[in-house]
Formats: structure tokens, sequence, C-alpha cells
């Protein structure tokens, strides 16, 4: 109970899907990887444990004109980690902003013209409930003259810890939240509590049941029994730079360390050196679906606070260190956890090295944020959100 006194539906009351074949279409975005990932989440619970519903996942960028995808991808991720006061001005902006702005009726229009494919898919595939993992395709199927052709609800899945006003639309039945605070602030704007699900935000169907400590780290040839350090920065691999990694590894000889460095190719290839350097230490990683089994090697993981990859966190039990928040949404991730007493921050390598020397000589404060962090895990997100789709498809 809210102390606005409007109660929420908690998951352990939404009901198991029905049986009977339904069909759920997942749509997200590939600006950043969280919001693919939370989708692909969605989609792998579904062939695990929900066989009776048929489930679809596009990214909207692939259905849309090449400058449009360029738009919301390149210059998204040109703007996060080579400008990101700017994305930061961007984002503050855009959380003030008033819908009668002419910049927000030009994003519309463009979008409303960009969304013809994305339609045609929809009426295709003629789904019983969409489920949107960016608020791209929720405000696309906000515009008036699509509503005809979309009888079905459309919930969205907040992929962070914030919640920009871009998330709301007006054709949304329902929101998908990653705690009680982002479902307070609906709330207090006006959407009712039944259109509110805490769920968490969705991982994969491995963080539910993750692998064993001893098994991890025996397939990454590490000792168990070793303090182990997971760092890693995103899909893009942005923000690990090998002369921290090396400065790391030789202030502390009795670490071990996972460098997870996703896409980057280049930063992969730089850190070959310093693996040879420590051969049994260090253990580099490009993109990969094992990150439940990096995590499960882990007592501490140093992080980018995405809202998918500190979930993953939160579900192993693993304290954090945060760093290199890209300014809005990532920063308030940080804050959250920070609040919640599951993470610190370091934004500077000097901090880094300062404040990870000062976790590992204290126990008892490991434990507490360790403990922090399963209390606000939610490994399950994906299939609450698939027992609502359940629901609503039934009803």
């Amino acid at each position: 109970m809210l102390a606005s006194g409007i109660e929420l539906i908690a998951p352990e009351q939404i009901s198991a899907a029905a049986n009977g074949s339904k069909r759920l279409l997942v749509l997200s975005v590939s600006a950043g990887n969280g919001h693919v990932r939370a989708a692909e989440a969605i989609v792998a619970h579904a062939r695990a444990d929900f066989p009776s519903l048929s489930v679809r996942h596009h990214d909207v960028l692939r259905l849309v004109p090449f400058w449009f995808r360029w738009v919301y991808s390149d210059v998204y991720m040109a703007l996060a980690h080579r400008l990101p006061e700017a994305w930061g001005w961007l984002y503050r902006t855009t959380d003030t902003s008033s819908e009668t702005r002419w910049s927000v009726r030009l994003r519309r229009l463009l979008q409303s013209y960009c969304a013809t494919r994305l339609i045609d898919e929809i009426q295709r595939f003629q789904p019983d409930l969409i489920v949107c993992t960016h608020f791209l395709p929720a405000e696309m199927l906000s515009d008036r003259r699509f509503k005809l052709h979309i009888a079905c609800p459309i919930w969205v899945q907040v992929t962070d810890f914030d919640l920009h006003p871009i998330w709301l639309q007006p054709a949304v039945s329902g929101y998908f939240v990653a705690n009680d605070e982002l479902a307070y602030r609906l709330l207090a704007q006006g959407v009712p509590s039944a259109r509110v699900i805490i769920s968490g935000i969705p991982l994969m169907p491995s963080f539910s049941v993750p692998p064993d400590r001893v098994s991890a780290c025996k397939q990454l040839e590490l000792d168990p029994q070793r303090t182990t350090v997971l760092m890693m920065s995103g899909g893009a691999g942005a923000g690990l730079q090998p002369s921290l990694i090396q400065a790391l590894l030789a202030e502390h000889p009795d670490l071990q360390f996972i460098v997870l460095t996703g896409r980057n190719q280049a930063l992969f290839d730089s850190l070959q050196t310093v693996v040879s350097n420590y051969p049994t230490r260090l253990r580099v990683i490009g993109f990969t679906d094992q990150v439940a089994t990096l995590m499960a090697c882990a007592d501490l993981a140093i992080t980018k606070p995405g809202g998918l990859s500190t979930s993953e966190c939160l579900a192993m039990g693993l304290p954090m260190l945060l760093v290199s928040p890209i300014p809005g949404q990532e920063e308030r991730n940080a804050a959250w956890l920070i609040q919640e007493g599951a993470a610190l921050r370091a934004d500077d390598p000097a901090t880094l090295q300062f404040r990870l020397q000062r976790l590992l000589a204290d126990p008892p404060r490991m434990a507490a944020m360790r403990s922090r962090a399963r209390a606000l895990a939610k490994p399950v997100a994906a299939r609450v959100v698939l027992q609502t789709a359940g629901r609503l498809v039934q009803s």
C-alpha cells in the first residue's frame, strides 16, 4: 500500500497465462544494448515457460528509413559516449518540456511518417498484446492516425530506475516498472493502479537459476577461492582503459579480474598484452550471452549504471562500483542504487582505486551491500510480464 492509499498489483497476485494460442509482440530499439536485451529476455522466458504464447520480437530501427535509424542509434551513441554533457542537457531539457513545443511536434511528425512498416508488421502478426521496451515504439503507436489499426493493449516496460516523461504516452494501456518508487511516480501523475505492475527489468532465464561459483570458475579456469572482480561497461565496451586494468592488477596481487569488453574489438585486442602479463589472473571476454556465468564467479562488479546490467548485478547479489555514468538516465540509476545501499560511485580512476581498496578491506560493508542487492533483485521480471500478458489476452 502506497502513501496515497492506492494498492499496487503485486507479482504474486497475477494469474498464470491461460491455455490457448495467443500472440505477444515485443518491440525494442537498438539505441544502446539494454532495451534489446530486455526484449530478448521476455522472448526467452516465453519459449521456455509459456509455449502456448506465440511471441515475436522486432527491433523497430530495422523497420524505419536509414536516416531515422542513424539519428536514433548512431547519434545517440555519439552524444552519450563522446559528448555526454550534451546528452545530459538534452535529457534534462526534455524532462521538463511541454508537449506543445515545436521540437516535440516535429519529432512526432517524423515518427509518424516513419511508422508505416511497423504498422504493417502489426497488422500481419495481429498481436493480442504489444510490450515496448523503449519509448520510441510507444510514442509512434500513440499517433492518432494509427489507433484504428491497433486493437490490442500496448504496455511499456521501463528499462531504467528513472522515469523520463517521454515514457508516458496516451495510447499506453499500462506500465511495467523496476521498483515501487517509479510506480508511485506514475500514480502521482494519474495513472490508475491497475495499469502499474512492479515487475523489475526483464533478465534472461539464466539469472533466475544461475550457475554455482565453483562450476562457473572452472569454465573460466579461475580459482573459486580467490576474490574476483568483474569489470564491464555495457555492450559497446565504453569506459574501460587498459592502463587502469593494468594498475589494478599490479596494485591487488591477490585478486582475479574478468573484463567484459562487449563489441569493442579494439579494446579486446589492446588488452591481450595485459593478459600475457597476468595469464592466471585476468580473463578478457568479448560480447557474450553468458553474463550470468561471469557474474557467478565475481565478488564485486565495476560497471556503468545501465538499467539492465545493474539489474543483472542485483539478481546475482553483486555489490557495485559505478563508473562513467551517462548524464541523464544512468546518473539517476546510479543515484538510486547508491541510495538503496547496493553501490558506490567512482568518478575517476584514483577514486575507483581508493574505493575498491576500502571495500576489499571492509568485509562487513561488502556483505551489507550484497544483502541489499539481493533484497532489491527481481530476477523473474520477464516471467511477471508474461504472466500479466496471459491475464490480459484472456480478459
